[in-house]
């Protein structure tokens, strides 16, 4: 699924084979090692499992994230350090699918704590087919279970807090000692979460609108959710090619929804947004899909799924 730029089976095969003679030149079993100061090292492969990791591990962990901030995570390339990293780790947390490389690491590591959110809330297909059943004469994405699923779960603030219930389990027991801490926190961010979904479920009654146009397919379970259509100029992956024909089928179904915004996100060049907007002379702003955070900033995912209400609610013209 949306694997771009895939690595060659040769690169792959060469960094599996160095990042497994880095594990032999550092003694490591790949049965878990602690971390300098003691604590359960768990690796996260992108900012969404990381924060689920700081969350609810907290002080008693020490996490590690593949993915740098600020940097698209579908595009990430692990280093030989970085597969000894997960092959060494006490506690892996990913998403099966999203990163190849990642896939490959984890599935070369013998770890006994792996948590993959995909098997704790099955994905759906809202992949884009032009010219298939899959996309209407709305423009809008049908989803159905498959096996090439949308990652962009966490999206929806109740598939995360699933996600979350499954990542404080395994810490708990990858870490007995502290478990009741794990439990507490993962209480208490779940919480949280259902109060987010909560907000979302009445801030988003009363709009005149539920279409809205997005730059790439990441929004599908959160329209799904919320009762909204998500109108995708590419899909899951951020940086396909639209065809034309689906560039002409965007703009005559913005038109028809009577669509304000076109919406970009953070980590992807807005060119084809701002394109888009300017041809149906249509405002712009951010919907934030989370898939990192960038350098130096304060925003979390709370503070970023609020902002995305936030605009989303301004693009919709819900009520006040």
């Amino acid at each position: 699924m949306m694997h771009r730029r895939l690595p060659t089976s040769i690169a792959l095969a060469a960094t599996a084979a160095v990042g497994a003679l880095l594990l032999i030149a550092c003694g490591g079993s790949g049965s878990g090692t602690k971390s300098a100061d003691g604590k359960p090292a768990v690796v996260a492969s992108f900012y969404p499992m990381q924060y689920l990791a700081e969350q609810i591990g907290g002080d008693q962990v020490k996490v590690t994230d593949l993915t740098a901030a600020g940097t698209e995570p579908h595009d990430l390339e692990l280093t030989a350090k970085q597969v000894g990293t997960v092959q060494k780790a006490d506690v892996v947390l990913y998403l099966k699918g999203l990163q190849p490389t990642v896939d490959k690491a984890v599935a070369q590591s013998h770890s006994k704590h792996v948590v993959d959110a995909a098997a704790l809330s099955p994905l759906v297909d809202h992949h884009l087919d032009e010219g298939t059943e899959e996309t209407d004469s709305a423009g809008h994405t049908h989803e159905h279970p498959g096996e090439a699923g949308d990652p962009h779960l966490w999206l929806d603030p109740t598939r995360y807090a699933a996600v979350a219930q499954g990542v404080g389990a395994e810490l708990a027991k990858a870490d007995p000692a502290h478990a009741a801490t794990y439990q507490r926190n993962t209480a208490d961010l779940v919480s949280r979460l259902t109060a987010l979904d909560q907000s979302f479920t009445n801030g988003l009654k009363g709009c005149t609108d539920t279409s809205f146009v997005t730059s790439h397919a990441a929004f599908g379970y959160l329209a799904d959710h919320y009762g909204l259509h998500q109108i995708a100029i590419n899909g899951v992956d951020p940086e396909s090619e639209p065809t034309p024909a689906r560039m002409a089928q965007i703009q005559q179904t913005a038109k028809a929804n009577g669509v304000t915004t076109i919406f970009f996100e953070t980590l992807v060049s807005p060119k084809l947004a701002d394109s888009v907007a300017k041809d149906l002379n249509l405002k712009t702003a951010v919907l934030d899909p989370l898939e990192g955070v960038k350098s130096g900033s304060n925003d979390d995912y709370f503070s970023i799924m609020q902002r995305n209400l936030t605009h989303l609610r301004s693009a919709l013209g819900c009520a006040s």
